[in-house]
C-alpha cells in the first residue's frame, strides 16, 4: 500500500484514438482520421528573442522540428522587445504556438520542440 500514489505501479494503456494522441476514446470517423479528441491545427509558431546566439539556436531547432513533422507553417522570429513584453515574456528565448507561450528562458532541442508541437496538435480532452 502506498500513500499518495507512491509505490503504485503505473497502468499503461494503449491509445485507441486513430491519431495516436494518447486518449482512450474511439475515433469519430476512421476513414477521414477525424479524432474525438480536441485536436487543433497549428496556425502560428513564433520564436521570441533578442538576436543572441541562444535565440537563433532555438529558431533553428524550431524550424528543423517543423520540417521533421511536415507541418506547413512558417516560423516567425520576433525581436521587438515591446511586443515580446506584451506577451508576458520576461526571459528569452521563448517559444509561442498558436499565440500561447509554451517555453521561456531556455534553448529547447529539436526533439523537445517536436514533442511540444505534437502535444499542441492533439490535446486530449
Amino acid at each position: 500500500m502506498g500513500f499518495f500514489g507512491f509505490g503504485k505501479k503505473k497502468e499503461e494503456s494503449t491509445p485507441i484514438c486513430s491519431c495516436q494522441c494518447g486518449t482512450n476514446t474511439e475515433p469519430v470517423q476512421q476513414e477521414s482520421q477525424t479524432c474525438s479528441c480536441n485536436s487543433s491545427p497549428i496556425t502560428s509558431i513564433q520564436v521570441l528573442g533578442t538576436g543572441c546566439s541562444s535565440c537563433h539556436t532555438l529558431l533553428e531547432h524550431t524550424q528543423q522540428a517543423v520540417s521533421n513533422l511536415g507541418l506547413s507553417v512558417q516560423v516567425e522570429y520576433v525581436q521587438d522587445m515591446v511586443k515580446i513584453a506584451s506577451y508576458g515574456v520576461m526571459r528569452t528565448p521563448a517559444l509561442m504556438v498558436n499565440g500561447q507561450v509554451v517555453a521561456t528562458g531556455r534553448v529547447l532541442g529539436v526533439a523537445a520542440v517536436e514533442a511540444i508541437l505534437k502535444k499542441t496538435v492533439c490535446q486530449p480532452q
